[in-house]
């Protein structure tokens, strides 16, 4: 719902709040004048009053709240649209690779562009070091990309 639904509404709850309290305020002072023997001198037409006044201004800060909902803005919508873009793939050359390089791009062709780094390692035949060194080297040239996958690095073949 809207704030100036929301308003609106508030505002008719107040004015219908005020319409019974002062119908309420009116039968107790009737009653009051009919049982009190002291007049209206009586102490209770004074918290009468007292309670008339509290009512009304309990009733007027809910009628402020409602005018202030009815002409306040209503919070603007953020539209955020993603565009997806296509990258061109680079022609991916080999000619200034080591072997061991050479190697591990032909494997990933042949893994359809992916695989985990230990299965690499295990394919090669390359410890951890020699591995991560490997890969520094791929990753500067940007030929591949290292993806943290838990505990694991994925290899993707960038081009």
């Amino acid at each position: 719902m809207e704030n100036k639904h929301v308003g609106w509404l508030i505002v008719g709850i107040a004015a219908a709040m005020a319409v019974i309290v002062l119908i309420f305020n009116n039968a107790l002072k009737d009653i009051v004048g009919a049982t009190c023997s002291h007049g209206t001198s009586c102490e209770m037409y004074d918290t009468i009053t007292t309670q008339t006044w509290l009512s009304l201004a309990i009733i007027g800060v809910v009628f402020v709240l409602g005018l202030v909902l009815m002409f306040s803005k209503p919070a603007e919508k953020i539209v955020v649209k993603t565009r997806t873009v296509k990258e061109k793939k680079k022609k991916l050359d080999l000619s200034g690779l080591e072997p061991k390089e050479k190697e591990v791009v032909k494997i990933l062709q042949d893994e359809n562009g992916g695989i985990f780094q230990k299965d690499l390692m295990e394919k090669l035949e390359i410890g951890k070091v020699g591995m991560t060194r490997l890969l520094d080297k791929l990753e500067s040239k940007q030929i591949i990309e290292r993806k943290r996958r838990g505990m694991n690095n994925f290899v993707i073949l960038v081009c």
